[in-house]
């Protein structure tokens, strides 16, 4: 697939029925743990639900699910937001649906968001997850050693932004 496909992504809210999709996208990247997966799922649920802590886009291409973006404000701070999930489909990567799901997460915390931050892992095969921030404007804030796991670093990225003055209010 190339990146004009991405050209025919639409992007919607997720519904309880894109579940298992997004458990199968989840598992075929191949790169989560198990309890990952349960979290990811769990966050998932919680944006279906309508928890404000979480907002997220479903990317569908050719009527099935081909990715999922999920971000939240990150407590306890003014106009920091996390980007909790980003997952596309082995399938179809390179295809330029990744780069819409962000586009549309930065879209609409345009104003509201003073950061958005990533937090992502060190190991070898999450090389171009990295590369992919790095290619989007998010640059490396830091590096904790051994946090997922012994040998697996957290990689935290961050993309500052200029919100309007009054955008604090209701997160």
């Amino acid at each position: 697939m190339t990146a004009a496909a991405a050209v025919d992504v639409t992007l919607r809210a997720p519904a309880a029925r894109d579940r298992a999709a997004i458990e199968r996208m989840l598992r075929d990247a191949a790169v989560f743990r198990e309890d990952e997966v349960a979290i990811g799922l769990e966050v998932f649920d919680g944006s279906v639900a309508g928890d404000p802590a979480y907002h997220s886009v479903v990317a569908e291409l050719g009527g099935g699910v081909a990715g999922w973006i999920c971000w939240g404000p990150t407590p306890c701070t003014v106009g920091t937001w996390d980007m909790y999930w980003l997952a596309v489909s082995p399938a179809v990567h390179g295809a330029g649906i990744g780069t819409r799901l962000v586009r549309e997460m930065e879209q609409r915390l345009a104003g509201r968001a003073r950061l958005i931050v990533v937090e992502t892992a060190g190991r070898e095969d999450y090389a171009p997850t990295r590369a992919f921030y790095e290619a989007r404007g998010y640059r490396r804030a830091a590096v904790i050693p051994d946090f997922y796991a012994p040998g697996d670093d957290q990689v935290v990225y961050v993309k500052s932004f200029t919100p309007s003055t009054d955008s604090y209010e209701g997160r």
